[in-house]
């Protein structure tokens, strides 16, 4: 580890002060202690050697107390993730996630109290989960006061329980449409309440283009994003009560407003709409004009 930090610190090089040291992909404050300090000394090192901002960690709610968040605080440790994953103790109970709402409550005051960031990661389309649940999740998340969020939208991968219950036909995943219809909901009101949307999806990897099922796409955010500029735009059309119209949008975001392979333009057009969607630089950020076609 400490060779990879080396390497990684002379390849960033004056970057580093703005690079940060992760320990993501488990929960981190649930490791063998011995392991987990060793991880820690060699991650303080370098920052101290080389400038890295500081280190962050994602772990279980219920993998939170004093102790192990005094140990973080003295190591340079600045970001703490939790993956709450959802605030319905139903759901929490039937995926044997084994913590509560509760305790993500619990965990999410111990950290705000020594100072760090706080992220808070949940998932959609868990077995026993509804888009209303997710809705209420949002909810309580954002009232826990979370820096960053991240939401991940379940995958069935091999091996596992969830791919059992997939197999013996007591879980159907959401299907891409479904997730995206629901992510392009929540994003807004995470947005809205001033916190970082960090990822929406996951990563790409081997194992997820060797998944058994679920929504998973290299372009997860994207596609919500059409979605969401979809929703908008069909919201302002049907305020004017027109059918047909030319929406300009700043080119920076033209294949958002077109949507993945046009996908936006053909809801369009079967909702019987008659929209041409073109670039224009004066138009800023996310938002649009709209012109009556013939003006």
């Amino acid at each position: 580890m400490a060779a990879t930090l080396q390497q990684a610190a002379q390849q960033l090089g004056d970057r580093v002060q703005n690079a940060e040291i992760a320990f993501f992909g488990g929960s981190f404050t649930a490791i063998d202690h011995a392991y987990r300090s060793a991880l820690l000394e060699t991650a303080a090192q370098a920052c101290v050697r080389y400038g890295f901002s500081g280190v962050r960690c994602s772990t279980r709610p219920d993998a939170i107390d004093r102790e192990r968040l005094d140990q973080l605080k003295t190591h340079y440790v600045t970001a703490i993730e939790l993956g709450a994953q959802s605030m319905d103790d139903g759901v929490l109970q039937k995926n044997r996630r084994g913590h509560t709402a509760r305790d993500v409550e619990n965990a999410a005051a111990m950290i705000r109290s020594y100072g760090f960031e706080l992220g808070l990661q949940m998932m959609t389309g868990l077995p026993g989960d509804t888009d209303e649940k997710a809705l209420e999740t949002v909810h309580a998340l954002l009232a826990l006061q979370p820096d960053t969020m991240r939401i991940y939208p379940t995958i069935v991968l091999a091996n596992t329980a969830l791919c059992d219950w997939y197999r013996a036909g007591t879980y159907a995943p959401q299907t891409l449409d479904a997730a995206v219809s629901l992510c392009a909901r929540l994003i807004p009101r995470i947005e809205r309440a001033g916190v970082r949307l960090i990822r929406v999806g996951l990563h790409a990897s081997e194992e997820l283009e060797n998944r058994v099922a679920g929504p998973y796409h290299p372009a997860f955010m994207e596609l919500c994003r059409g979605r969401i500029f979809l929703e908008d735009l069909l919201s302002a059309l049907r305020g004017r009560g027109l059918r047909s119209a030319v929406v300009e949008v700043n080119p920076r975001r033209l294949s958002v407003a077109v949507g993945q392979k046009r996908c936006n333009l053909r809801a369009l057009e079967n909702m019987g709409y008659a929209v041409e969607i073109r670039p224009n630089e004066s138009i800023s950020g996310a938002t649009f004009r709209i012109r009556e076609t013939g003006r």
